[in-house]
Order: C-alpha cells, then structure tokens, then sequence
C-alpha cells in the first residue's frame, strides 16, 4: 500500500537543509508564480522565518522538492541559506504523485495548468477520471471538462494565457469545431477585449452563421438534384419521340409515391 503524504508527515522529523541541496521537481504542474506575492512571502520569511516545512526526498546526490515550491523559491528571495524540511522516503512516482495533489489541491492554480496537472497525474499513475475525482473531491463531470480544455491545443492555450481571458472564455472556444475557426474567434475576442457574455453571443453568432450556410448548401444541392432529374425526364421524352418519328409505336407515363419516382416506357410490337 502507497503512504499517503500525511503518513509521511507524521512519521519524519523535521531537518534544516542547505538550500543548495534542493533542487526543484521538474514534475511540478506550476508554471506561474505571481512575483509580487513571492515578494511579500519572502518578506514575511525574513521577518519570521519559515514557518511551513516543505517536502523533500533523497536522491543519489542532493534532495529533490515534492511540496512547497512557492516557500523554496521565497526562502531564496529572502537570502536563507537552509530551511526546514521533511525527509520522505519515495519512489518517482509516489513523489510525483504527491506533488501533483499537493497543488491540484489548491485553489490558486491556473485552470491550464490544473487540467496539464490532472491529465498528467492520470498517466504516470494510470489512474481513472473517477479515481482522479475522489481524490481531488470533485465530480468527473468537473475533471472531465477541465481535461477537455487542452483540446484547445499549445498555440490558442499559450495566448489565452498571455490575455489573461478566463476559463469561460476557453470553454466558449471549444464550441467551434476546427482549430482555424477558434483561433479566428481568440484573435477577435482579444482584439475587441469581449467579456465573457460577449464571446457567448460571438459565438453563438458564428454557429448560427455556419449552420445558415449549411442550409444554403444542402438547399442548393437538393435544388441541383431536382434539375438533373428534369434533364433526365426530358432526355427519356426525347428517345421517346423519336422512336416515334422513326415509325415505332411508343407510350411513356410516370407516377410519383413518397419514396421514388416511376417511369415506365412501352414501345409495341
């Protein structure tokens, strides 16, 4: 059985470690850390020290972060030569999978990276939507549509970012159908800085145009079906009377059901 994080809290003592001796987790799911926030944490740090340990493991050389990456790089900014610790002992993926929930479960993450955090932890632990909800305390239904907000893909993700638009911006984009058409509508919906009501509409608007157009095509293939029939009734009328005209006793008729047309050509003996 896999130890939980709080086993292992409970379990090991507190170390002071040189902070050069911690290196980050390549595995952590944050990719953004506000500057002004880590500034003010690393104040508070170099006023009162750090009072939070963070987790680490051992590796073959020096100790690798599992949780607390915000307090190691304030501790950093602050100028702290060691800080607390607590020394766990785990796997790759045990480690992994404790850095991941450790921010999965807070509700400061971007909702990118909280959707790359979940689709990550779901591969190296193999674990199911139903698995990765009980163990966040969320529906499916809530993981399955953050999963679904990197169908967006890395170009449209990366600018939605750098817009600062929110989740609800992301999820209007997903309503179109082709990658051109969403980035398309980004660079409209940046360009006019609409709020999320306004994409709603825009969107709306975009569906609607698309589906009027689908009309219009399938209206004109059925209207261009309709005249190739006509030119075949008229070329069968014409084989007709010139039968006819050559001396060839001939009658044509037609009748009409819901599910076809009948045509029926008679030439006597």
């Amino acid at each position: 059985m896999k130890k939980t994080k709080e086993q292992f809290i409970r379990k090991e003592k507190i170390t002071y470690l040189p902070l050069g001796k911690i290196v980050p987790n390549s595995r952590q799911p944050r990719r953004k850390f506000e500057p002004l926030a880590l500034n003010e944490l690393a104040a508070s740090i170099k006023e009162n020290g750090l009072l939070q340990p963070v987790t680490v493991r051992k590796t073959e050389t020096d100790y690798m972060l599992v949780a607390g990456e915000r307090r190691f790089r304030a501790a950093h900014i602050a100028g702290l030569s060691k800080i607390p610790c607590i020394v766990i002992d785990a796997d790759d993926q045990t480690s992994a999978t404790l850095t991941l929930l450790e921010n999965l479960q807070r509700s400061d993450l971007d909702f990118f990276e909280e959707a790359e955090g979940i689709a990550y932890l779901m591969k190296i632990c193999t674990f199911t939507q139903e698995q990765v909800a009980k163990k966040l305390g969320k529906s499916q239904s809530a993981i399955s549509n953050k999963l679904r907000l990197l169908k967006l893909g890395r170009d449209i993700i990366s600018a939605i970012s750098l817009s600062s638009l929110s989740e609800r911006h992301a999820r209007a984009l997903l309503r179109l159908q082709t990658e051109d058409e969403r980035k398309a509508a980004l660079t409209h919906i940046i360009e006019n800085k609409l709020n999320v009501y306004q994409t709603d509409e825009y969107i709306d608007s975009l569906i609607s145009s698309k589906n009027e157009v689908k009309k219009r095509e399938r209206e004109a293939r059925q209207q261009y079906i309709i005249k190739d029939v006509r030119l075949f009734y008229n070329t069968v009328g014409k084989a007709v009377e010139t039968m006819r005209r050559a001396g060839f006793k001939a009658d044509i008729s037609r009748d009409e059901d819901e599910t076809s047309i009948n045509m029926s050509i008679k030439i006597y003996k």
